[in-house]
């Protein structure tokens, strides 16, 4: 039924589209008190800004000239307007019809005060298919109105200045936040914290660009304290020391937003395919005692501990006579072992944040010592790049997951575990059962702080950055800062032109960067005309 009620609100937002723009507006407006000459033709948008789909309450939003409009007609109010932002209850009815569609709660925001700095209401009624469809095709009768487009609302918000560009990135985010980590680091960049860090930057910025020009216009005429290019040096230097370690931050924001990306990789038949529907709780990947089921990457978003996780289990890596699977093969080891691995299973390890190489307790030799070796072996055979097949990925990196513990008797399991920690050289080591699901508490413990680490703690210390776009402009202010201090003594002008370049790349991120705001900064610092 969830498909059919969402074409069924889709159908009413076209019909209300188009009878909108086609009705005629004259006797609507004789009907409703206090509408201004020319309000039919002012851009109101109406939107269902709650979910699809049958609810308890259903939120639907009005913004614009004509929103005090919609709310006399809609909500029979034939004298002044309900006080701002209190819920009033009402029947919502037809304007053209006349008839009661539903009873539920009415709220006015008159303008500046709302989300959209505009006149806003908020229908708050029932949230049957029947009832959303019908108030939805009501609203397009109302002169002057339609329906908003995506983040519409959000966009006019953002004209007004009610939010700024990070605001809106982080309300976007806090929309789409499946984990508590997400979420919180939605929420603070959606409170501007990430926002007034950027605009701090910019402002410091258009001072030292009002500066220098005004250096380069006036200082002729005597009009220039001395030292003025002295501060602005310094300040040059301290904001691109302190954007180089903005960018030091080793992409956790990034890794929080959209997860972390962990691969399950590993020779055939080690059990990665069991671990993956261990972790996920269900079959995700086919498992079998046939070597090489698993010949594409299949990949699953997981919760751990409140952080974002894509585990993607991958084919395994073995000898094979299979011209297909011979596709991305590599020589290891001093014997020159033909062994086979998919490309793209290659290429997800050498991408991946976190690496869980899955090894058969099984194949283990009895000697600890012997074991070790065959381990760092293996790891070096999983983990090696590409490009460069001496070079092993950093050991901070993966975990290695010795599995089928209960094939194993206690006293050799517990002799592995305890004198595997004290071997150097290896990495983390946990010895877990997908059978008996032996071990899988602690294995997701260290799991849990190797993700939380990448992902650092979204709450404590600095914002960080949560997309690559403001990593890209970032970097571009640094290097336009840097074009400042290498033409500073040689070409002042091409130097401010690095200035300029930088406040612009910031601008990018705040989506705010204007010259009226250069010229305010050098007349309220220099006093030109005295």
């Amino acid at each position: 039924m969830l498909p059919f009620t969402c074409r069924g609100i889709w159908r009413a937002a076209v019909h209300t589209l188009r009878t909108s723009r086609g009705t005629p507006p004259c006797r609507l407006l004789s009907t409703c008190d206090g509408v201004p000459p020319g309000l039919a033709d002012a851009e109101t948008i109406f939107a269902l800004s709650s979910g699809h789909g049958r609810c308890g309450v259903a939120v639907i939003r009005v913004s614009g000239p004509a929103s005090a409009t919609a709310l006399r007609c809609m909500a029979g109010l034939t004298r002044s307007l309900p006080p701002p932002r209190a819920a009033l209850l009402r029947s919502i009815t037809d304007p053209q019809a006349k008839e009661v569609l539903d009873r539920g709660l009415v709220l006015w925001f008159p303008a500046p005060h709302s989300f959209t700095g505009e006149d806003s209401v908020e229908f708050h009624i029932h949230g049957g298919p029947a009832v959303v469809t019908a108030v939805l095709q009501a609203l397009g009768s109302v002169p002057g109105m339609r329906p908003a487009e995506a983040g519409e609302f959000t966009r006019r918000a953002f004209q007004a200045g009610k939010l700024g560009l990070t605001e809106v990135e982080g309300l976007g985010d806090l929309i789409h936040a499946e984990t508590e980590a997400q979420r919180r680091q939605a929420l603070r960049q959606m409170s501007g914290e990430l926002g007034h860090l950027y605009k701090d930057w910019s402002h410091r910025l258009k001072r030292c660009l009002a500066h220098v020009e005004a250096f380069i216009d006036f200082s002729e005429d005597e009009l220039i304290e001395d030292g003025v290019l002295n501060q602005v040096d310094r300040s040059v230097c301290a904001l691109q020391a302190e954007m180089e370690r903005h960018l030091k931050d080793e992409r956790r924001g990034e890794r929080l937003r959209s997860g972390v990306q962990v691969v399950i990789a590993g020779a055939t038949n080690a059990g990665k395919s069991s671990l993956l529907n261990t972790l996920c709780q269900r079959p995700a990947a086919i498992v079998s005692p046939i070597a090489g089921t698993t010949r594409d990457v299949v990949e699953t978003a997981l919760d751990i501990g409140g952080f974002p996780v894509l585990l993607s289990d991958t084919a395994g890596l073995r000898d094979s006579p299979d011209l297909v699977e011979r596709e991305g093969s590599a020589e290891l080891g001093k014997g020159q072992r033909l062994v086979t691995w998919v490309t793209t299973g290659r290429t997800w390890v050498e991408q991946a944040d976190l690496t869980l190489v899955v090894v058969d307790c099984a194949h283990l030799p009895t000697d600890v010592q012997q074991a070790a070796a065959f381990l760092q072996g293996h790891l070096k055979s999983v983990l090696q790049t590409q490009e460069q097949p001496e070079t092993a990925l950093p050991a901070d990196r993966y975990l290695l997951v010795l599995n089928k513990t209960d094939l194993l008797p206690e006293d050799q399991r517990q002799k592995l575990d305890r004198e595997l920690r004290q071997v150097s050289g290896l990495p983390p080591v946990c010895l877990i059962s997908c059978h008996t699901n032996e071990g899988l508490q602690d294995f997701l413990t260290v799991l849990h702080s190797n993700v939380k680490t990448l992902c650092g703690d979204p709450l404590s210390g600095a914002p960080t950055l949560t997309q690559a776009r403001h990593r890209a402009h970032l970097q571009q202010c640094v290097a336009a800062l840097a074009q400042y201090q290498q033409y500073r003594n040689a070409d002042l002008a091409l130097a401010a032109e690095g200035v300029r370049l930088a406040l612009t790349s910031l601008g990018r991120i705040t989506g705010r960067v204007g010259a009226e705001e250069i010229l305010d900064i050098i007349f309220k610092d220099f006093c030109i005309g005295k």
